[in-house]
């Protein structure tokens, strides 16, 4: 990207900062010469994730959270821009949990979008889902079609997107939801028990363990490398509003994706090629099925057009070239 598509010279409130996604915005962000707002209760973030900010002068942390009305409304004093990604991601724990998954995904992100509309940014950009296409059958996928969502944590993602369009129409804020397709890459928790398939595989592999593919592996993503969703995230916020919607609502969804298909099976071969160029025994590693997740959608491949046309979406990395990105990450900063 070129200076005129990037935010520079200006001050960003980032949700969930200390995040996988969240970290990452606020690292770009701070390099293009911006103050940058981290605001995140480390409920799943990291203090590792912002360590090498918290000397830059440039960057504040609040430690607060999205369903405390105050902490939202100190951490967007003064801001242009919000890039929300705080959330409680994972489907499995949705379904374990739902209430506290609505609690912070729906109830935080009306908190977060109101204190943005009484500080009057300029545009709220916020993580949407691929998980709101729930149960439709078509690919790829394209935004103004969905199906029902398949779990508490889909419903939360497309409740945040009714929000954000009602909230445009009646107060006037500029919104712009992301739809995420399986984000991975540098930072991305390995750990726990909700941690992605891709850093989890990763970490097993590097091990010398099998890693287990939920079901027979033909299940397949729409993976995305990190700096695409960078990327995106700063074009949504600063395309000139006559592009960037369709009409006067001042709200719009976008597909985030490299609009590929990868299944499980291949997913695990090619970070075996990857992770056997630093261990040459992680090409033996063999795998383990296990039973279909509860949730889980088989297929998701995104048409990425409507981004390409609207704000000028180019996605840089193809699902290998991020893969072999993010086994150099892992291998360099986790063995």
């Amino acid at each position: 990207m070129n200076n005129q598509r990037i935010i520079t010279k200006s001050k960003v409130l980032v949700t969930g900062g200390a995040g996988f996604i969240g970290s990452n915005l606020c690292e770009a962000l701070l390099e293009q010469d911006n103050k940058v707002v981290c605001l995140d209760n480390f409920m799943t973030g990291h203090r590792k994730n912002i360590t090498p900010f918290l000397s830059n002068k440039n960057f504040t942390l609040i430690e607060g959270d999205i369903r405390n009305y105050d902490d939202c409304k100190k951490a967007v004093a003064g801001c242009e821009y919000v890039l929300h990604q705080a959330a409680l991601g994972s489907v499995p724990r949705s379904i374990k949990d739902p209430m506290l998954s609505t609690d912070v995904n729906v109830g935080g992100f009306v908190k977060m979008l109101f204190a943005a509309k009484e500080a009057k940014v300029k545009r709220f950009v916020y993580a949407a889902s691929s998980s709101t296409y729930g149960d439709h059958p078509d690919l790829p996928k394209v935004e103004e079609i969905i199906g029902n969502p398949l779990s508490p944590y889909a419903i939360t993602k497309y409740t945040d997107e009714l929000y954000a369009k009602n909230f445009s129409y009646i107060y006037g804020i500029q919104t712009v939801g992301l739809r995420y397709f399986n984000v991975f890459g540098r930072r991305q928790d390995p750990n726990g028990a909700y941690a992605a398939v891709i850093p989890k595989f990763v970490i097993t592999l590097m091990m010398h363990e099998s890693p287990t593919i939920n079901g027979d592996g033909t299940y397949s993503r729409d993976f995305t490398y990190i700096d695409n969703v960078i990327q995106a995230n700063q074009l949504a916020a600063i395309t000139i509003k006559e592009k960037l919607y369709k009409s006067d609502t001042k709200h719009e969804v976008f597909n985030i994706a490299f609009g590929e298909r990868t299944n499980l099976n291949e997913l695990v071969e090619i970070l075996k090629e990857n992770l056997s160029l630093f261990d040459a025994k992680i090409k033996d590693v063999q795998v383990k099925h296990g039973p279909n997740r509860e949730g889980d959608i088989p297929h998701s491949l995104a048409s990425i057009e409507k981004a390409k046309k609207r704000i000028s979406y180019n996605p840089k990395f193809s699902v290998k070239d991020g893969l072999k990105e993010a086994c150099g990450w892992y291998w360099r900063n986790l063995k």
